[in-house]
């Protein structure tokens, strides 16, 4: 094959400047277009003239160009109905708090500057209050996720020591994030007392020599275990450490301020009850239950905050503006008893199911209309069930309404391929070769998006 014939990228460049792209990356495209045709001509047996050659670098280049300026972390449009998808970010943010991020931003903000006093403060000055009275604990800190609070305080109050944990609370969460894993890098022995099963107190006091520091439990967020079992209350917990003068950690994980449990929703205790039984240090995510951003709570009794606050480690994981802008924003919306309605994650868990029905009749319709003529799909509503995700509320299904869409020419993965590849990204998820769309983490905005886009996808697919 000639390659004489392949266009220069000076030409390309010369044709396409005057289309206002950045030059940089213009030329980057270029090069990598005029590249591609030369791999492909090599491969090719057919001969190709010197003006189809230009044109073909001229829309590889275009295409190119376009997919550099895409960004590589981008918004999606959720239709799993699961409002703590972990692979998508976990909680979506108040709008409030969203607002008050871009506001600090913008420019300067007063992140460890008193502004009564004009000397330098703290940056959790911004949340602790707010902590303290959601919560009832002593004192609090921020750090930059849960696994980072149960590593702080492990390092600061067991180190060289040894912590009591019942065997059947041994967990792995996300990513092998294993709690024995976390005790050994905190210089800390795990001591395992009781079975899968059933621990009792005398587990635990049996376990209790001069070397131990620490009773710690782990809440099973992101497990169940039902069936012949036995566990041991927080309370018998905090009278046994009392009398041997050990603190008791609870590593509650998902970390709940609004009380879904009294909303027949799960059975995950309050961070404020929690405290109120007498334990010393509670640990949780900002951005599971509570709905805020990526962050660690640590709870708890003032002298072991500030214990935990004097370790060089809590520098190394501490948290920016950013988020302690939106984790203060969430925190009042709570403190006003409104989370139910300005928090997105507790909006979505305890939507009402006929507000759900109305949006699945609403998406249903919205598709069937954007496909009167082609009849590229069918689609029906159906009751299902939403699951909460990001290793909270094992096993609690949430009654939803689904749209499910059978494609006519496609087969589901190639349609669900084509729609995580669109602009925005769709993802919904596969049952039985059906495409299945669930309302409760769509907004209604987002349900004309999804019916336009499942049925220009559809389109284009089945004519290439």
């Amino acid at each position: 094959m000639d390659l004489s014939n392949l266009p220069k990228v000076d030409r390309i460049i010369l044709a396409l400047e005057k289309e206002g792209a950045n030059p940089i990356l213009l030329a980057e495209s270029a090069r990598e277009a005029v590249d591609g045709l030369r791999r492909s001509l090599k491969d090719s047996s057919v001969e190709a003239d010197r003006e189809s050659l230009f044109k073909k670098a001229l829309d590889a280049t275009r295409e190119t160009y376009r997919q550099k300026n895409i960004p590589s972390l981008r918004p999606v449009i959720n239709a799993t109905g699961v409002p703590l998808h972990t692979n998508l970010g976990r909680a979506p943010i108040a709008e409030e708090a969203v607002e008050a991020m871009a506001a600090v931003a913008r420019g300067y903000c007063n992140l460890e500057l008193s502004l009564e006093t004009g000397k330098r403060g703290s940056r959790y000055d911004h949340v602790v209050e707010l902590l303290k009275e959601l919560t009832g604990a002593e004192d609090a800190l921020v750090v930059n996720n849960n696994a980072a609070a149960v590593l702080l305080v492990l390092d600061t109050l067991a180190k060289r020591g040894e912590a009591i944990v019942s065997r059947g609370q041994l967990v792995e969460i996300g990513d092998s994030f294993r709690i024995p894993d976390i005790m050994k890098k905190s210089g800390v022995h795990l001591v395992e007392v009781g079975t899968t099963n059933k621990t009792r107190i005398k587990d635990y006091a049996e376990a209790i020599t001069s070397r131990t520091k620490m009773i710690m439990q782990v809440h099973p967020s992101n497990f169940k275990i039902t069936g012949f079992h036995e566990t041991v209350k927080t309370e018998e917990l905090v009278q046994l450490a009392a009398v041997h003068e050990i603190p008791v950690m609870d590593d509650l994980g998902a970390g709940c301020l609004f009380p879904l449990a009294g909303r027949g929703i799960g059975e995950e205790p309050l961070v404020s009850r929690v405290v109120a039984t007498g334990v010393d240090i509670v640990t949780c995510s900002g951005d599971k239950l509570l709905g805020g951003p990526q962050a660690g709570l640590i709870l708890g009794r003032r002298e072991y905050v500030a214990r935990i606050k004097k370790n060089p480690l809590t520098r190394a994981l501490r948290v920016d503006k950013f988020t302690l802008t939106a984790l203060e924003s969430t925190l009042r919306i709570y403190r006003r008893g409104e989370a139910a309605e300005l928090v997105p994650v507790i909006a979505m868990i305890t939507a009402p199911v006929e507000k759900l029905a109305e949006r699945a009749q609403m998406l249903a319709q919205l598709m069937q209309r954007q496909d009167a003529e082609e009849k590229y799909y069918q689609v029906r509503v159906k009751e299902g069930n939403s699951e909460t995700g990001g290793g909270s509320l094992p096993g609690v299904m949430l009654p939803t309404f689904l749209v499910e869409l059978t494609p006519g020419r496609l087969s589901a993965q190639e349609l669900m391929t084509a729609l995580r590849r669109g602009d925005p990204p769709l993802l919904a998820y596969i049952r039985e070769e059906k495409l299945i769309f669930d309302p409760r983490t769509m907004s209604e905005a987002d349900l004309a998006i999804v019916a336009k886009q499942v049925a220009q996808t559809s389109r284009e697919k089945t004519t290439d």
